[in-house]
């Protein structure tokens, strides 16, 4: 992109806290006078304007924009809730990739910083050749990895170093999701796994703790967040 740095915002898995990270990672931003927006790659499950991109401006605090009602900033939205290779094929759609390349690069040229959301893990199919990695390998977009400590997370998170590894995807950032559900033995755990796996993988990657949104909405100051994202931002 010529304009505005493109952030892609990858999860583990599906339900891991992508929609949150990436509504919590813009409003930082945007309380700091950053020109930023978010986009979808693709939604599936809904109808009209992306449920996660109306989810998004909400977290912003502000209401939705002109290109979220034009799908700009989700090109492909489908009713049935399923993986998107399989939710394009039921609507009689072949997602294109640069159609969400074009979206993307418009609204590059408006803001300073463009957060694109995928959907579910990194190597859901977007269509029978081509999965989500594919796609941001292609697009050479640097990531922000959501994980979190549910039980499978260790093993999906380090499949994830892996398989970014070996494709040439630079992580930026990794946002460990702490739920407060969860044993906090395994919470410590996970977290202190995460890191030596990144210094051990020679991965300059921060890894940043992602409170739950209830902290945020009473108390938890989101300046750490939109520094650190602001730091991996400058070299990209």
């Amino acid at each position: 992109m010529n304009n505005g740095r493109v952030m892609f915002i990858g999860g583990i898995d599906t339900g891991i806290g992508k929609t949150v990270a990436t509504g919590l990672l813009a409003r930082a931003l945007h309380r700091r006078g950053v020109s930023v927006i978010t986009q979808k790659l693709v939604q599936t499950g809904c109808s009209g304007v992306s449920e996660d991109i109306l989810a998004h401006r909400q977290l912003m605090g502000i209401a939705p924009l002109s290109w979220d009602l034009d799908g700009t900033t989700c090109p492909y939205v489908f009713p049935v809730p399923c993986s998107p290779h399989l939710a394009a094929d039921l609507a009689g759609v072949r997602i294109e990739a640069g159609v969400v390349r074009q979206a993307t690069r418009r609204l590059a040229e408006h803001f300073q910083v463009v957060l694109l959301e995928g959907a579910g893990g990194l190597l859901v199919p977007l269509d029978e050749e081509t999965t989500l990695l594919d796609y941001l390998a292609a697009e050479s977009l640097p990531l922000v990895l959501v994980t979190c400590s549910r039980l499978g997370s260790i093993n999906h998170t380090l499949a994830a170093f892996e398989v970014t590894r070996r494709r040439g995807v630079d992580i930026a950032l990794v946002l460990y999701n702490v739920r407060r559900e969860d044993d906090p033995r395994i919470v410590a755990d996970s977290r202190q796994v995460f890191r030596r796996e990144l210094q051990r993988r020679g991965l300059a990657a921060p890894l940043v703790d992602l409170l739950p949104l209830n902290e945020y909405e009473r108390q938890a100051d989101l300046s750490p967040l939109a520094e650190t994202l602001m730091s991996v931002i400058a070299p990209c």
